[in-house]
């Protein structure tokens, strides 16, 4: 009798764009399976200057203390006030034309949700494949809430623990889990960048590897929804006052919306503004202001007027 080996299962494979893609192109493969990745988007000048800045704290954060962060798995944030190439990737052109085509149709604003470097480390075993949008619970499966980015600061390898992603799940309901055949491996060269959106299913891989494998993730979402990494405490006003006003908006220190974000200066009576927007407590400006952005009130009448 003739014996026949089994098939071996297909594994799905992510679509590999160029670093020179135009954002059209990036934003339909990226509707279509969820996650694509960009390769060779940093050189390796880029990528040292990188590792300089953030190994030290890499190499002094302890690993997470239950199974889902990872128990052989460090994940170091702050990294906007920590690392000043690190807010050149939050800013990346690509990458914020990608948020705004993803985003701004639920928001009139979009921010900074998290930064983490996340360290695999031998012997780590696969995380549990999720979605990232149930940081909110399982409230907003009828919009996308979020835009996440993993930039390879090592090579990502099977073996290392490359990002397990299921293409093709975003319209699947939370309950589902996938089969193995139906989950694909984020395998990169370091300088690449796996996008996805918060709604398609992935997860760390394992690392099998005698290495670590390094992501730095940072991830964006509406401007009306709570942030992962509280932006204010992770890059208080003292540090974020030295920052360029576009990336000062991008962590927070902005309106939401109209009305989303405004605060009261917390003086004597008469000593101060009684409204104003988070930008205040950088720079002192707006203290005049009303209630709320006027141009995002604008940009909502509109909106309601169309409907």
């Amino acid at each position: 009798m003739t014996m026949t080996a089994a098939a071996h299962p297909v594994i799905p494979q992510l679509t590999h764009l160029a670093a020179d893609i135009d954002i059209d192109t990036l934003m339909a493969v990226l509707r279509r399976d969820g996650a694509l990745i960009v390769d060779d988007v940093l050189d390796a000048a880029t990528l040292a200057a990188l590792r300089a800045e953030v190994d030290p704290y890499i190499a002094a954060t302890p690993p997470g203390s239950d199974d889902f962060t990872g128990r052989q798995t460090t994940r170091t944030g702050a990294l906007v006030a920590r690392s000043p190439a690190t807010r050149a990737l939050v800013m990346h052109p690509l990458i914020r034309a990608a948020a705004d085509a993803l985003l701004l149709p639920f928001c009139e604003r979009w921010q900074l949700h998290l930064t983490q470097l996340i360290r695999i480390r031998p012997g780590q075993p696969a995380q549990y494949v999720h979605r990232d949008r149930w940081a909110w619970g399982t409230h907003l499966g009828h919009i996308e809430p979020q835009l996440n980015t993993i930039w390879a600061v090592t090579d990502f390898t099977r073996a290392n623990g490359a990002t397990q992603v299921v293409p093709g799940s975003l319209d699947w309901q939370d309950s589902r889990r996938p089969e193995p055949q139906e989950i694909g491996y984020a395998e990169m060269r370091a300088g690449s960048v796996l996008i996805y959106s918060g709604g398609v299913f992935h997860g760390g891989g394992a690392n099998s590897s005698d290495g670590d494998r390094i992501g730095l993730n940072l991830t964006y979402t509406l401007g009306w929804l709570r942030q992962e990494e509280n932006q204010y405490l992770a890059c208080p006003p003292d540090i974020a006052r030295t920052l360029p006003a576009d990336l000062q908006a991008v962590i927070g220190y902005a309106m939401g919306s109209y009305a989303l974000g405004y605060y009261t200066p917390p003086l004597p009576p008469g000593q101060g503004p009684e409204i104003v927007s988070p930008k205040y407590a950088l720079d002192g400006a707006d203290g005049t202001m009303s209630m709320g952005d006027t141009g995002l009130l604008a940009s909502i009448t509109a909106a309601v007027e169309r409907t």
